[in-house]
């Protein structure tokens, strides 16, 4: 990892179901970051392409509706390709200001829709991408599922950056496999604001002995067209998400955050030597592992339906 190093996590709504000007607000965040000395930058899970809030596609169990279909519809029609002008534009803008970008997006793969992670290096562009392993409860209408080949962290000049999302951090296993490939910049995008998700990071940094970055959206129900069929609330001012964005320390520490209910960028100084220091007593993957009783596997293949 870089000696020392600057680090943002942006805290923001997307524009619902409009991937274009979602991209150009990333890329004003993207800018404003890096005019604040960040030279890499978190944003939230789904932040281009949406994150649903409260829709239920109307899919009650043994029944699919048409009205959901066409929610489906609008949501297929919001989402973005890897290789599409969004993030194509995002990349200049990284580029420009050299600042790393991980971007939570709506990914288009065929016909499904998965919640993907983009990591966009400032000379290089798009150098590789996490797709979630495992939706959370409804979302895995919606969503299909990662495989194995997206598992590998980004070896970059600011360090080993790699990404678990959302509930994907309550998964024991993928957290290993992470740990396992040396992650020292551990990034977790997310919709949960909960309070209990501060504890999870917290957990997280000072079991993986690796910084964490959580980064969340602030989402009230006026973020959505009038017509958005949110069962949660019709009020304009209700929060749908609010936030609780977060840096935290090797040892547990939180550096930065939680904040809630607002708009922001939040920063923190980093310093490699904090990682060294916090493995003296602890190293999950090292001297406190025993592999000789306790191992995990990881099958990094690419899994396809049709294989020719």
């Amino acid at each position: 990892m870089k000696d020392k190093l600057k680090v943002a996590v942006v805290q923001d709504s997307s524009v619902p179901f409009d991937a274009e000007k979602t991209a150009r607000k990333a890329c004003h965040l993207i800018e404003e970051a890096a005019i604040n000395g960040a030279e890499l930058v978190v944003f939230p899970e789904a932040f281009l392409g949406t994150y649903p809030k409260g829709l239920t596609f109307d899919s009650p169990v043994g029944k699919r509706l048409p009205e959901g279909r066409e929610d489906y519809l609008k949501y297929y029609n919001g989402a973005v390709e890897i290789g599409g002008s969004e993030i194509s534009d995002i990349a200049s803008v990284a580029r420009e200001n050299n600042i790393f970008v991980v971007m939570g997006i709506i990914e288009k793969g065929g016909s499904t829709l998965y919640c993907t992670v983009v990591f966009i290096d400032p000379e290089k562009g798009v150098v590789g991408k996490r797709r979630k392993l495992m939706p959370t409860g409804s979302e895995r209408l919606v969503w299909g599922f990662g495989d194995g080949s997206t598992l590998d962290i980004v070896e970059s000049e600011l360090g080993a950056i790699g990404t678990v999302i959302c509930w994907e951090n309550y998964m024991p296993s993928l957290r290993a496999a992470m740990y396992g490939q040396g992650v020292e910049i551990y990034c977790a995008p997310t919709a949960d604001d909960r309070d209990t998700w501060v504890s999870t990071m917290q957990h997280i940094a000072m079991e993986g002995r690796c910084f964490v970055l959580s980064s969340c959206q602030f989402l009230k129900r006026g973020d959505f067209e009038e017509d958005y069929r949110c069962t949660l609330s019709d009020n304009p001012e209700e929060v749908l998400m609010r936030g609780g964005s977060m840096i935290i320390g090797p040892l547990g520490e939180i550096i930065s955050g939680p904040v809630y209910n607002e708009n922001a960028i939040i920063y923190a100084d980093i310093d490699s030597d904090t990682l060294v220091k916090s493995k003296l007593d602890f190293d999950p993957v090292g001297h406190y592992s025993r592999p000789d009783v306790l191992s995990v596997h990881v099958d990094k293949e690419e899994k396809k339906a049709v294989y020719y």
